[in-house]
């Protein structure tokens, strides 16, 4: 995988595609081979900073009991309003946020129940795009529960976001993987 390429995994369900995610995270450590980003092999990487540049955006997005903003900079105030609005708007969420009571400031609850699946995704691209992942934008079937209108919203973001951005993209929908550089079938 070379830098600023797209590269789509698709294959039948336990095929390995999200433990492909696993192991580009460190959540777990290979046992055999070696995997490498930016001819470095992943081991070398503090696990601090390789996730620091890896944007992970998952099918169960994570929220936390609190504000919209604080799901999106998780708790880092060095991440601007203007800029969590701007990558926001990038995604395509800034106007459901809009239509919020308190905006910015609306209270979620716990795994986000009062907002829709789709809303759930949209925040968790916007958190994905704030902190500016150099290295990995990783999608682990981020799309599979949005109505078709949403993912045309997301599938138009995206495709600004993987712009000079090594992406990985696993997915079962078609139309998740149609702009990839590589498409890798899993068995």
């Amino acid at each position: 995988l070379e830098t600023g390429q797209s590269v789509a995994f698709v294959g039948a369900t336990g095929s390995g595609k999200t433990s492909i995610i696993n192991l580009l995270n460190r959540f777990y450590d290979i046992q055999k081979g070696k995997i490498f980003l930016d001819d470095i092999d992943i081991k070398r990487f503090n696990l601090q900073y390789l996730r620091k540049h890896i944007g992970i955006v998952m099918q169960d997005v994570f929220l936390f009991s609190g504000t919209i903003l604080d799901n999106i900079r998780l708790g880092n105030k060095d991440i601007s309003l203007e800029r969590v609005i701007e990558a926001s708007k990038y995604v395509n969420a800034h106007k459901f946020i809009e239509k919020l009571p308190d905006k910015y400031n609306y209270e979620v609850k716990e795994r986000g129940q009062v907002l829709s699946v789709g809303q759930r995704q949209l925040i968790a691209f916007t958190r994905a795009l704030v902190f500016n992942p150099e290295i990995l934008l990783v999608l682990d079937e981020a799309t599979s529960s949005i109505d078709s209108e949403i993912e045309s919203l997301i599938q138009d973001a995206l495709g600004k976001i993987m712009k000079n951005r090594t992406t990985i993209v696993i997915a079962h929908r078609l139309s998740t993987i149609r702009n990839v550089d590589k498409i890798i079938v899993l068995s």
